[in-house]
């Protein structure tokens, strides 16, 4: 047994999903940084790229569902194999994630070079936002091949408990968006002045030097599981495992796109600057909800490896551990968003218009944050041990039984300012669908647990 196994198996619950969860929750914590950034670059080219950049947001939801949905799917088998002590499945399980990835990234390439076009026309008919909409997704879609084939080798390590090279890659990603953004954006050092489409650069540059750098320490080989594409054979089986928790997790994850989709057109009825607002919005909330997810990263391998080993106490101390950091996160964020509207939307270059939908938008949005830490961290848990389908049902109902509908309502009622309402009362739902959920399905867990070591210690008994 390793080094690595031994520490998700002995080491005390606490420091465990801090030192898991920490390095993750950097990481994120700068991406969603980039994300903000990226966005204030935009708006300083006008409040229609900003709008785009907000349009887009949908398309890459969907770019993104697959590259989370599926590593999710990965890091739950590998985790779980590792735990049950069988290294080559896991190996397997590693090198089809990589060729899932490779087909991802094929099929984002022939998008962005012969469709893209015609799904942003769907989304407005303002020839201008069109325009700057796929300049702007084109480049991200054909060049997406470091964002999946990086997460591959991301996810690989993160289920082997290695969290610092992730991160690793992940700040070099970040950063060098960071930095990138205003050259090519505005056109310094001799470079020229490439607006929208130098953001869309600055983007997929970070995430081939992420790509880079990962790709690097999987070929040094000191880790778990070997990456070897030469000696690569289809096992449909290690396929349908992954998928088992993979898919439920693409549906739940696409929902998002579906969901925004709906939103902009609900808001575009109002005014573009509505839709800008939901879209600034997204932004600066990932800077709480990516942290948060940065945690679950690091609980979701010491969920599924003590699954893996059928070690119920950890299981359970890990989650309750998980969920009180994820909520007092959210508790910071929801004061943040409450308190300071004004001064977080000036970073945007808004308007009088932009500052008065979104400061009362941003207040009603606040404090569905906190309910969101339990979703997130119970869905996690789900995904962790097999079972993605319970994750999918309480994301569909949250996203298009609860919101979607809710806001279209709300909206009919009492106008704008209704609509936020619906946010919260769907976070709301979501909880009292998931929590007791998981909590009788563990239950269950353990008992047929129970009875399997009851089974043996009476064979055991009669062979004796």
């Amino acid at each position: 047994m390793t080094e690595k196994l031994n520490k998700m198996e002995t080491m005390p619950v606490r420091k465990l999903v801090v030192s898991m969860a920490v390095p993750a929750m950097m990481s994120m914590m700068i991406q969603a940084l980039y994300n903000i950034v990226d966005s204030i670059y935009v708006s300083r080219i006008g409040e229609d790229a900003l709008t785009s950049v907000s349009l887009a947001f949908p398309i890459q939801l969907m770019v993104i569902s697959l590259v989370m949905g599926t590593s999710t799917g990965i890091t739950s088998l590998i985790s779980r194999k590792l735990g049950e002590h069988d290294r080559e499945s896991a190996t397997r399980a590693a090198n089809h994630g990589y060729v899932i990835n490779i087909i991802y990234a094929l099929m984002m390439l022939v998008f962005g070079l012969f469709f893209a076009d015609n799904v942003v026309s769907l989304l407005t008919d303002d020839s201008n936002l069109i325009n700057l909409t796929s300049q702007y997704i084109g480049i991200v879609l054909i060049f997406s091949f470091g964002r999946f084939i990086g997460q591959a080798g991301i996810s690989t390590l993160q289920a082997t408990g290695d969290m610092i090279h992730p991160m690793k890659a992940m700040l070099i990603g970040a950063i060098s968006n960071i930095i990138l953004d205003p050259i090519f954006i505005f056109g310094y050092f001799g470079l020229p002045a490439m607006g929208i489409r130098g953001a869309a650069i600055a983007t997929v540059t970070g995430q081939i030097l992420s790509f880079t750098y990962i790709s690097l320490v999987i070929r040094d080989g000191r880790h778990e599981v070997d990456i070897d594409l030469r000696r690569f054979k289809v096992d449909f089986k290690i396929i349908k495992d992954i998928y088992v928790v993979a898919f439920p997790a693409i549906v739940m994850q696409s929902l998002s796109s579906i969901l925004v989709s709906g939103l902009n057109f609900i808001l575009i009825g109002f005014s573009s600057t509505a839709v800008a607002v939901l879209g600034v919005y997204y932004k600066l909330d990932s800077f709480v909800i990516m942290p948060v997810f940065g945690l679950i990263q690091g609980f979701m391998p010491i969920m599924g490896y003590n699954y893996g080993a059928k070690n119920r106490e950890r299981m359970v101390s890990s989650l309750k551990v998980t969920l009180q950091m994820a909520f007092a996160v959210m508790i910071v964020g929801a004061f943040i968003f409450s308190v300071f509207p004004g001064n977080l939307l000036s970073m945007f270059n808004s308007s009088a218009e932009m500052v008065r939908i979104g400061t009362d938008a941003f207040k009603k949005l606040a404090w569905c944050l906190p309910l969101r830490a339990f979703t997130m961290v119970f869905s996690t848990a789900f995904q962790a041990v097999g079972k993605a389908y319970a994750s999918l049902v309480t994301t569909a109902a949250r996203q298009l039984v609860f919101i979607l509908p809710l806001a279209w309502i709300l909206a009919k009622i009492g106008g704008l300012g209704m609509l936020w309402y619906s946010f919260g009362i769907a976070e709301l739902m979501a909880v009292i669908i998931i929590v007791p959920w998981l909590i009788v399905d563990l239950k269950k867990t353990f008992r047929k647990w129970d009875k399997e070591d009851e089974d043996n210690n009476e064979m055991k008994e009669k062979s004796s």
